[in-house]
């Protein structure tokens, strides 16, 4: 049992290396940084798309998926310089290949870099990738059972988007519920409700984004 203890910390060790590197040079340069979680299908990909087609800010995208390239074309489109890092199996993102991904990235003109991270909500929110704040994304057809579930995420999120509101009237999903056990684990996350195909939400969305990098650059 000691054996494996001490494995699993010199892994989280040699990672958190990269990941005060990435935070001390964005430090300096005044970019902020978001890591995106979610299970697949939450619409993570597609918030994305609608931030980056209206935001008045310079941003780039590294895109994190077990396999192939499709949401990294999908985000090229938008004109937003993409990364894609395929993890061949694993699970989540690790700082030391977000750290490679952002040599081919033109910092000197970035205002903010996004990190979709693999779809999960498990392992991805376990491992700091030198994000400013985790954001944590679930759907209204996931259910409103998710935060309980999977409270470390929701814990440590810096904002909590439920998307894909426009399709409500489908589903029993109670909102009640979803939000009640949201502040319960954190008290101080942003609650936003996006639809983010037709605009609902994207404001607050982007008040919040430029409320944190002012205060990365104060």
């Amino acid at each position: 049992m000691s054996r494996k203890v001490s494995v699993r910390k010199s892994v989280f060790a040699a990672d958190e290396q990269y990941a005060f590197k990435i935070r001390e040079m964005f430090k300096d340069k005044g970019i902020l940084m978001l890591n995106i979680i979610g299970s697949p299908g939450a619409g993570k990909t597609t918030l994305l798309e609608a931030t980056l087609k209206s935001l008045p800010f310079k941003a780039a995208v590294i895109e994190g998926d077990v396999a192939t390239s499709r949401d990294a074309e999908r985000i090229s489109k938008t004109g937003t310089p993409v990364i894609q890092i395929n993890t061949q199996g694993g699970c989540h993102l690790e700082a030391h290949l977000v750290w490679k991904a952002l040599q081919d990235l033109p910092m000197e003109e970035l205002d903010i870099i996004f990190v979709e991270n693999v779809g999960n909500l498990v392992c991805p929110a376990e491992f700091d990738l030198g994000e400013d704040y985790k954001v944590a994304v679930c759907s209204v057809p996931e259910g409103p059972d998710k935060p309980l579930k999977y409270p470390h995420l929701f814990f440590r999120a810096g904002v909590v988007l439920l998307t894909k509101v426009d399709f409500l009237e489908h589903f029993n999903f109670d909102k009640e519920l979803f939000w009640g056990d949201v502040k319960k684990l954190n008290p101080h996350a942003a609650q936003l409700e996006v639809a983010s195909p037709v605009g609902k939400g994207m404001d607050a969305w982007f008040e919040i984004l430029e409320k944190w990098l002012v205060e990365k650059r104060r």
